[in-house]
């Protein structure tokens, strides 16, 4: 792997309005491929907006708008000709409460697969649905109950099966919300070691209000504060050796 790649994913001067309110101002950000990247900061920084800026997933609230600029592989991903589900495949999202669909644990995983047409036949279908499954190490506890509703399992195995239906449809880009917020320490521990293996193949961006989550897992940090990305490093540095005295006082717990 190369030590400096070029960015996956750059946002540029990036402003982001809720109506007339601006929820983000100026943020510019590189974000490296399979590398992870955490965004950190006290509840209405602006770091879940911006995560959902990535893949426009706040296009769906009605009277928000985006200035400035987010590329995918030099590809400005606000521009009119760009394919918003296209879009939502390369850059998938997994969000803070695991969301199954009510149906099989097989269902879910081959749902994005079937939509988008990415497979023929049963048999690709199975080695895709295992496969996903597989990468999110949910396939030995799951394999002989594959057609067991998915909300029968546990809090924890729920967001990894959510996560497997990310990767069913390969994108190139993981978001996750906070993703380990609503479990217990031991299925945390899954999620953060399960994103350590999930980079070797994928981009991470991943917003925690956990501190020692974020130094255990990320390679790069961003700290948000009221709307702005006030310092963004390598992750060692920026809790060790922060540039700025505010992101000092948060990460030693005297602000925010």
């Amino acid at each position: 792997m190369e030590t400096n790649p070029s960015p996956i994913m750059q946002s540029q001067n990036l402003d982001f309005f809720y109506g007339s309110f601006k929820a983000l101002e100026q943020i510019d950000m590189n974000i490296l491929p399979q590398r992870v990247t955490a965004l950190i900061g006290p509840s209405g920084c602006g770091k879940s907006t911006f995560l959902r800026c990535l893949n426009r997933m706040n296009d769906t609230i009605p009277g928000t708008r985006v200035e400035g600029k987010i590329t995918l592989d030099g590809q400005d991903i606000y521009a009119e000709d760009m394919d918003v589900t296209e879009l939502r495949q390369r850059v998938g999202m997994v969000f803070q409460k695991p969301n199954p669909f009510p149906q099989s644990i097989l269902d879910n995983v081959a749902f994005g697969p079937r939509v988008l047409g990415m497979v023929d036949g049963r048999v690709g279908l199975d080695e895709l649905v295992e496969r996903s499954l597989r990468q999110a190490a949910l396939w030995e506890v799951v394999k002989d109950k594959l057609q067991h509703n998915a909300l029968d399992l546990s809090l924890g195995e729920q967001q990894r099966l959510c996560i497997a239906r990310v990767l069913a449809v390969q994108p190139e880009v993981i978001l996750m919300d906070e993703p380990a917020s609503a479990l217990d320490p031991i299925a945390t521990g899954h999620i953060e070691d399960l994103i350590a293996e999930l980079k070797a193949l994928y981009t991470i961006v991943i917003v925690t209000h956990n501190m020692q989550q974020a130094a255990r897992v990320s390679d790069f940090t961003g700290f948000f504060w009221l709307g702005k990305l006030v310092e963004f490093n390598e992750t060692p540095a920026l809790f060790t050796t922060p540039k700025e005295e505010l992101t000092e006082s948060y990460i030693t717990g005297r602000a925010g």
